[in-house]
């Protein structure tokens, strides 16, 4: 706020910047000349303040003349003509943002830690998001938080809220349990109770929620490494389902596939334990067996090639005992 002359005539929030809440006019050696002028813009209010204490709040847009007798805060002018230091009448104007503060940002502090209710690990969850407010109050904030300091922005509003929103959010992820595969689309249940635990903060502060947003969640590494295994084993159940064989069945195949491939791995240590030939025919019968089991499914040969390659693509059968197999079915149509 710069100021060309020592008498002030017309006292108005001149270039605001975004992320300014409440600023104070300050101007040292200015004085409020008689019929000055009280200008507020759109999105602006005013506090004043005499001796002191609280004399006005202005949030309507618009002029006001310091001189006018319906102007609550002026009893005497003469009392307010004299601004300068050492002056015992001081009068203090603080004008504040009126507008809608949008996509203020949260998260929470460190993981919130529960137990998955369905696959019963622990799990370790971060949520994120924004919400939007406008001061409702600003009496209010202006005793409880401001107490008379020249400027109040955003980040320290941000501070303020973040203290004490985050524990009412960790305790309701906490108590609410949700297991990791219905977080995402639970986000929006989720945002209206996080909001309704957390209004009453903002309302005890002298501010209105417009919205409360939770942008997403983030999981620890042991809880995504856990949630990729499972995931695994549900896609391999539903290969076996599409396969027609148990999901037991094919981990079998699968186990005696790979002992096959690396007689130093699975099949030496069977070895070791002293199954030595009976585990051999064990694999053999078993692969017969789960080969039996799949061409007496269906007498009907299409049918037949239809699992056959199935089971190929789904790499439980190698590419010579497809051949093989194919060409059995072919010569018994």
């Amino acid at each position: 706020m710069n100021i060309q002359d020592q008498f002030r005539s017309v006292i108005q929030w001149e270039d605001p910047i975004q992320e300014e809440l409440f600023i104070k006019f300050t101007e040292h050696g200015d004085e409020i000349k008689n019929a000055s002028k009280l200008i507020l813009l759109p999105g602006q209010g005013c506090v004043l303040t005499y001796e002191g204490k609280i004399e006005s709040v202005f949030e309507e847009e618009g002029m006001y003349d310091l001189k006018s007798d319906n102007t609550p805060f002026l009893t005497t002018i003469k009392k307010f003509l004299s601004l300068h230091e050492g002056s015992e009448h001081v009068m203090g104007i603080w004008f504040y943002r009126k507008a809608d503060i949008l996509n203020m940002r949260w998260g929470t502090r460190v993981p919130i830690a529960y137990t998955d209710p369905t696959y019963t690990f622990p799990i370790l969850l971060s949520a994120f998001g924004n919400y939007s407010i406008r001061i409702s109050e600003p009496r209010n904030f202006f005793e409880n938080v401001i107490a008379g300091a020249a400027t109040y922005g955003y980040a320290d509003l941000k501070e303020v809220f973040l203290s004490r929103i985050t524990q009412p959010i960790t305790d309701y992820l906490a108590n609410a349990k949700f297991s990791y595969a219905d977080i995402d689309s639970n986000l929006n249940n989720i945002a209206k109770e996080v909001r309704e635990k957390t209004e009453s903060v903002f309302i005890n502060l002298g501010f209105e929620v417009l919205d409360f947003r939770i942008e997403g969640s983030q999981f620890d590494k042991e809880t995504l490494d856990r949630i990729a295994k499972i995931a695994d084993v549900q896609a391999e159940v539903l290969a076996a389902k599409i396969a027609g064989v148990e999901y037991t069945e094919m981990q079998q195949i699968k186990a005696m596939r790979d002992a096959a491939n690396n007689q130093s791995g699975g099949a030496g240590l069977l070895m070791g334990a002293g199954v030595g030939v009976g585990a051999s025919n064990l694999m053999s019968q078993g692969v017969n067996q789960q080969q039996n089991q799949v061409s007496q499914q269906s007498e009907d040969p299409m049918d037949k090639l239809k699992k056959l390659k199935e089971m190929f693509e789904m790499e439980l059968i190698s590419e010579a005992e497809y051949a093989e197999k194919r060409r059995t079915i072919l010569e018994n149509i």
